[in-house]
């Protein structure tokens, strides 16, 4: 069985305050519907499980309603750091669940051949991470605004979500980091803290998470063009 835990518990501090940016309106309907649609079409996806902030359940409800949204899928809520969102999403698998995929909630362009891979990739070697390589000339400052190095760029990443795991893997993971109280900004991080090989999946096309204001018209023509 393979799960997918889409993270709709962030802040969005960087999008600007009072600012909730996956209920931002884009191509018609809300960011989070655009990502929630994915996976609910996405055949490789049993179930979805939704981690939220408080007080906005009854909006996923009645997003489900509205945009038929068939399979089957939780609400959750999520905790103070990203890992504690997702935490509380593997809290909520079924027991039946081997692989699950992790979602940006933020990332609606996320094409179905992409999460695939990342599944096939993660029943494979334990997890796995849509990526892509890093074509910009990268420089390292030396603390302020002054050039230091050129970083060879040849073995940079840029790493997205789906970031996918077999369910043992991850739960063994964060356990790790919750032990150790370290704070991870992604997934995968966690699994470099206990030695757990990654497998960085190629992402082809555009791939984009709303972060700041200014993604939204390249989003908008995204989807739009989809």
């Amino acid at each position: 069985m393979n799960s997918a835990i889409i993270v709709a518990a962030g802040k969005g501090a960087r999008m600007g305050s009072n600012v909730d940016k996956i209920f931002l309106e884009v191509a018609g309907r809300a960011v989070i519907a655009h990502t929630w649609q994915r996976f609910n079409d996405a055949d490789c996806i049993d179930d979805i499980i939704l981690v939220v902030r408080d007080m906005v359940p009854p909006a996923f409800n009645e997003l489900a309603e509205k945009h038929g949204f068939a399979k089957p899928f939780q609400v959750v809520l999520g905790g103070k750091e990203r890992q504690d969102s997702v935490w509380n999403g593997l809290r909520a698998l079924k027991p039946e669940a081997e692989i699950v995929v992790i979602q940006d909630g933020a990332r609606p362009c996320t094409p179905p051949a992409l999460i695939l891979a990342t599944i096939e990739s993660a029943r494979e070697v334990g997890a796995a991470v849509a990526a892509q390589r890093v074509t910009d000339t990268i420089k390292e400052s030396d603390g302020g605004t002054r050039i230091h190095r050129t970083v060879d760029r040849s073995r940079l990443w840029a790493v997205q979500t789906p970031q996918t795991f077999r369910v043992d893997v991850i739960r063994r993971a964060l356990e790790a980091v919750r032990a150790k109280g370290v704070v991870v900004t992604d997934d995968t991080a966690a699994c470099e803290l206990i030695g757990q090989p990654v497998r960085l999946v190629e992402s082809t096309g555009p791939n984009p998470k709303v972060t700041v204001s200014g993604d939204l018209p390249y989003v908008e023509t995204l989807l739009r063009r989809r």
